[in-house]
């Protein structure tokens, strides 16, 4: 569970860097149906990359829900504070995405949970 969680942080922080410096092409609010593509695309995505790693971390499958819980912790508790002091972390973004950005991690962690936990057993 240690590595699930490791992977969390990691890929956290990699994407609290990305979208620190690209965020402004990613999150749009003018464009809701950029957005609504966003979505569309992140859910199956996080579904496949949560089974992933949970399977490269050489986990029992009846252990695979645990090892998402333990995966998208750091950024459901990191991204609170993202989430809060949105114009402060992402001065690129224009401060009414924040809504957007913390509804978007939200939908990323649910594809995840839900990928680990409809995984065949």
């Amino acid at each position: 569970m240690r590595r699930c969680f490791t992977i969390g942080f990691v890929l956290w922080l990699a994407a609290t860097i990305v979208l620190r410096f690209t965020g402004q092409y990613v999150l749009r609010p003018a464009n809701p149906a950029a957005f609504v593509a966003l979505l569309i695309a992140s859910f199956p995505l996080m579904a496949l990359i949560a089974r992933r790693i949970c399977a490269d971390a050489a986990l029992p499958r009846e252990q695979w829900p645990t090892g998402g819980i333990y995966l998208v912790t750091p950024t459901l508790v990191l991204d609170t504070f993202g989430s809060a002091f949105f114009p402060l972390l992402y001065p690129n973004i224009p401060p009414q995405a924040a809504g957007l950005f913390g509804g978007w991690m939200l939908w990323c962690c649910a594809g995840a949970l839900l990928g680990v936990n409809s995984a065949q057993r």
